[in-house]
């Protein structure tokens, strides 16, 4: 269980102070606006309404103690980048930046942000991928280059096993799991099947992946 901060209570901070508190996690929510923290106050462990760039507010917060500190403002790019940093100099642990432009991810990375998420930049990535092409369904990306792909079996591959097509030796990607009408298997073996229909999660670079399955 860990203690978490979050800075910021639009439609982003909401979600994650929700999802957060569903994990079991202790959770603090800020936020200027008293209609914004009124809103979670069931869901959270403690709340409370201030500037996040006044230094003596978010001092009083004891910012020292959580585990994780998540700046969740958005649009107002100069309250963003002052609460990164007062979060830091009054000694957080670690601090996850919301990001709302690239110029803005690389300025909050100077003033201390451990982390950046860019989630509009990161959900317009998965939505060009997943819907460009028929064949993609869900779409993880690991680090520069490399990504898991959850693809449709091809139906050349249908009536084969693993060790017949070996994917790994002819495109370098490691296959993760098979998928069955919902149901994920893990337990894969030389003799796994393939059949017309199913899905299989599998793990590469962005290059063989597409090259292997045409997307």
């Amino acid at each position: 269980m860990k203690s978490i901060l979050i800075v910021g209570l639009g439609r982003f901070g909401r979600h994650i102070a929700n999802k957060v508190h569903e994990l079991g996690h202790h959770v603090m929510a800020v936020d200027n606006n008293e209609e914004r923290v009124n809103s979670v106050l069931s869901f959270v462990t403690s709340a409370q309404i201030g500037d996040s760039t006044k230094r003596e507010f978010l001092n009083s917060l004891g910012v020292r103690d959580f585990d994780v500190c998540i700046v969740a403002i958005g649009d107002d790019f100069q309250s963003s980048l002052e609460t990164t940093s007062l979060l830091k100099e009054l000694g957080a642990k670690f601090v996850v930046s919301r990001a709302a432009r690239g110029v803005h991810a690389k300025f909050l990375l100077r003033n201390g942000a451990d982390e950046v998420v860019y989630p509009e930049k990161e959900l317009a990535d998965w939505v060009a991928i997943r819907y460009s092409s028929n064949r993609v369904f869900d779409y993880i990306k690991l680090a520069e280059g490399y990504s898991i792909f959850e693809v449709e079996v091809p139906k050349s591959w249908a009536g084969k096993t693993v060790v017949e097509l070996d994917i790994r030796k002819k495109y370098n990607i490691n296959l993760l799991a098979l998928k069955h009408e919902g149901t994920l298997n893990l337990a894969i073996t030389p003799l796994s099947m393939f059949k017309e229909g199913d899905r299989i999660l599998v793990l590469g670079s962005d290059k063989n992946i597409q090259k292997c399955f045409k997307i």
